[in-house]
């Protein structure tokens, strides 16, 4: 879960913070030790997926029609594919805001020291994992597109005013409590995107069908988050980030709205 590594990521930044480092030789030095941590759990990821079994659907698909999805076999898929791009995009923008931007935003425009901003973020994602599985929960029983649309119309109306109070307090608690009121809405997102994601494809090309488009939409969208951000800060146009992020919630919000309801038009039994 994406949420769980950001959090694993500040637990190691607050422990070299508070235990090993100062904080001049965090800066100096220290900060490339997450880096080396980062590398030896992708080896130790890599063995443990190279021993993985395959689920029985990948068998049945591999049985009914031998070889991998291929490029040529996601393309007989175009609408799925343009669907995981096009409600992948004001997701991922929020997300990177509310974990990665965040830390910088609070300290260099609320105005937190080292210790508050790593506490308020590293609060804000327990928050934010906690309510996972109480969304994840909830979509069983709504369906996942209410979910997507809860996320679409509140991030629209609410990001905002959120971002502007966020950016004029001064308090770590009240920053706490507003980027929490911000995970209450991008949860609508978080909690369901993957499995709506392999919901659209049959088993044969979901891998690729979920990981090609939603790589390109998370590298475009959530990877430039903070640089184009930072970028308004720079020019000294920060709120334009705020209207940025909404424009993108709201052209998602769109696909929401005109997509099916992937948990009563599911392709996970499909294998072809």
């Amino acid at each position: 879960m994406p949420i769980g590594g950001q959090l694993c990521a500040v637990f190691v930044l607050l422990v070299l913070q508070q235990v090993f480092l100062t904080a001049d030789q965090l800066r100096a030095w220290g900060w490339r030790i997450p880096f080396a941590i980062g590398a030896m759990l992708a080896i130790i990821a890599l063995v443990m997926r190279r021993n993985l079994h395959e689920t029985d659907e990948f068998i049945a698909a591999k049985n009914i029609a031998p070889g991998r999805g291929s490029i040529g076999s996601l393309m007989q898929y175009p609408r799925e594919v343009l669907l995981v791009v096009g409600l992948t995009m004001g997701g991922t923008t929020a997300f990177y805001t509310y974990t990665t931007y965040m830390q910088k935003f609070l300290k260099l425009s609320v105005g937190l020291n080292d210790n508050e901003t790593t506490l308020v973020t590293a609060g804000s994602l327990i928050f934010a994992l906690v309510l996972q599985p109480a969304y994840g929960a909830l979509s069983d029983r709504i369906g996942r597109k209410a979910l997507l649309i809860w996320f679409g119309v509140t991030g629209t109306l609410f990001t905002i005013p959120l971002l502007h109070a966020l950016q004029a307090t001064r308090s770590a608690f009240i920053a706490f409590l507003l980027i929490g009121a911000a995970w209450l809405i991008v949860a609508g997102y978080t909690s369901i995107n993957a499995v709506v994601k392999a919901e659209l494809f049959p088993t044969k090309v979901r891998a690729l069908g979920v990981g090609l488009p939603y790589a390109v939409a998370v590298s475009i969208f959530g990877g430039t988050a903070e640089s184009i951000a930072l970028w308004f800060k720079a020019i000294g146009h920060e709120s334009w980030f705020y209207y940025y992020l909404t424009a993108v919630i709201a052209t998602s919000l769109v696909i929401y709205v005109t997509m099916r309801d992937t948990k009563h038009a599911s392709a996970i039994g499909r294998h072809v």
